[in-house]
């Protein structure tokens, strides 16, 4: 048996910061290299704090902290994201991901969201004005307008 630190959520095993045994070859073949977990030492233990206090910036925290980030994320406007595009065309070269939306709230003077909460119908790859969903509590879902950019 391995032991473990698991950085993500893994389906029937753990969350982040979680100290977990498992059999040898699911550690070595599937969690580690996939960079789902690491493994545990003396060192590694410590670091179980810094990542659990990185999840709580993000998580939130009940019903009315949802209510609060949406009225926060609906008064940032037009949030403005600079993708790669093709000169004279508006298509992007790629798309624009969750990621990329979750940096450019933050950049905007918005909260720091978990890239899961936010929902993209479809691909972003064109340049213009997009709308896309953040889902912030099952019962809360705030609008986020983007203004997606060319850049060089």
């Amino acid at each position: 048996m391995a032991k473990i630190i698991l950085t993500t959520d893994v389906d029937h095993l753990g969350g982040p910061g979680d100290i977990v045994e498992v059999k040898d070859g699911y550690a070595r073949n599937y969690l580690l290299p996939r960079g789902y977990a690491i493994p545990s030492s003396k060192g590694a233990e410590k670091n179980v704090r810094t990542i659990r206090r990185a999840q709580e910036a993000r998580r939130i925290r009940d019903l009315d902290h949802a209510k609060e980030l949406k009225t926060q994320l609906e008064g940032l406007g037009h949030i403005a994201v600079a993708a790669k595009a093709s000169e004279g065309s508006k298509k992007l070269f790629g798309s624009v991901t969750p990621a990329d939306i979750v940096g450019a709230i933050k950049a905007a003077g918005g909260p720091l969201l978990d890239k899961r909460v936010i929902h993209v119908d479809g691909h972003i790859k064109t340049v213009g004005k997009h709308a896309v969903t953040a889902r912030l509590h099952p019962d809360v879902k705030a609008d986020v307008k983007l203004d997606v950019q060319p850049t060089k």
